[in-house]
């Protein structure tokens, strides 16, 4: 089993003050991916900070951290009961309505800085992320994420066995194919992602925020 080169931590409202500096650097880093690499200009600032309706005190946060650079990882959920970027701006990808409970939260904003990234094949650090994200939702009992995002993602997550759903037919973005996803949350799914990727144990950082690397 591969050495995992960074460990996931956890930000929310209750320890984003211990975090400043991490989700100040994820904010730009996240500006250097979608406006700057993959030309989401519509997200542009004059800041260098990629910063969105949806990035409140709701918003929980997981970012990989590895020693010596900081943010090299990251992901974003929010509750589905409150405003969230399926349920306010792509509505129509969801046939029946875009689901929302306590159980199920909006999965958004997933990425890996360029040189961790695996080219044709999923990188370790995605599979970090993936299974940190499964980890965290599962100590939080929720069930399901919902998630807007270009179609080939179906596919992946089916290899993982994350068993998603299509909520409706597909739209476009851009020259993107996108679509509305419900995705299955459960311990099988986690252990096949860590069997898919070489990963043993938790990617979920266990130490207090000053103990950080």
């Amino acid at each position: 089993m591969p050495h995992l080169p960074f460990a996931v931590h956890v930000i929310d409202r209750f320890n984003r003050n211990a975090y400043t500096r991490e989700v100040e650097q994820h904010f730009r880093i996240r500006h250097d991916i979608y406006v700057v690499h993959r030309q989401w200009l519509d997200l542009a600032r004059p800041d260098g900070r990629e910063v969105d309706p949806f990035d409140t005190d709701d918003a929980i946060y997981l970012l990989g951290l590895e020693q010596g650079r900081g943010v090299v990882a990251g992901s974003r959920l929010i509750p589905t009961e409150k405003s969230n970027l399926f349920k306010n701006l792509f509505p129509h990808l969801a046939a029946n309505g875009v689901p929302v409970g306590h159980e199920i939260l909006e999965w958004t904003r997933f990425f890996v800085v360029p040189d961790l990234r695996g080219g044709q094949k999923s990188s370790l650090a995605a599979g970090i992320m993936l299974c940190a994200i499964q980890e965290f939702c599962l100590t939080r009992l929720k069930t399901a994420l919902i998630v807007v995002c270009e179609d080939f993602w179906f596919d992946r997550l089916s290899a993982l066995g994350w068993q998603p759903r299509r909520l409706g037919a597909p739209g476009r973005d851009g020259g993107a194919v996108i679509v509305g996803l419900q995705i299955r949350i459960d311990p099988e799914a986690l252990e096949c992602t860590r069997e898919y990727y070489g990963i043993a144990g938790s990617c979920l950082w266990s130490g207090r925020p000053s103990e950080r690397i």
